[in-house]
């Protein structure tokens, strides 16, 4: 089985990860969404897959920055993912469309700021949402 991590940076998102590894000895899947407006999407499919290429190579070079230690020293199997969408759909998508993923580990909220209130409902729309057991971390 594996759990689903969502990853946006935040401190927040940290701590989901930190609780993650110290709870569960399952397979985590840091998962990364991609927030793209709808006229990025309509400029076209290539567009949007050389997007989610770059991303992902930022992301994964700003995710060993940030938590190579804490990964190394962890002893479970990590995978990053990058998705495009909406976070809490895409999240609870995510979920749906792999039968392996038993729990999902979120932060109460995301970035500083506006941001901040508007990923906060993220963790609460994927709590109504879900179709697996979801821990939140505050």
């Amino acid at each position: 089985m594996a759990i689903l991590v969502a990853y946006d940076g935040s401190d927040p998102a940290q701590e989901a990860v930190e609780e993650a590894i110290s709870v569960y000895d399952d397979e985590i899947v840091l998962l990364r969404v991609l927030e793209l407006s709808s006229g990025s999407l309509a400029a076209g499919l290539d567009l949007v897959q050389e997007r989610i290429k770059e991303e992902r190579d930022e992301r994964a070079k700003e995710l060993s920055d940030e938590m190579k230690e804490l990964i190394d020293d962890a002893d479970v199997e990590f995978t990053i993912e990058t998705v495009v969408g909406q976070p809490s759909r895409a999240i609870v998508d995510y979920a749906e469309d792999h039968p392996e993923i038993d729990r999902i580990v979120i932060g109460s909220h995301g970035r500083q700021g506006v941001s901040r209130v508007l990923l906060g409902n993220v963790a609460e729309k994927v709590v109504r949402r879900s179709p697996v057991t979801v821990t939140v971390v505050r």
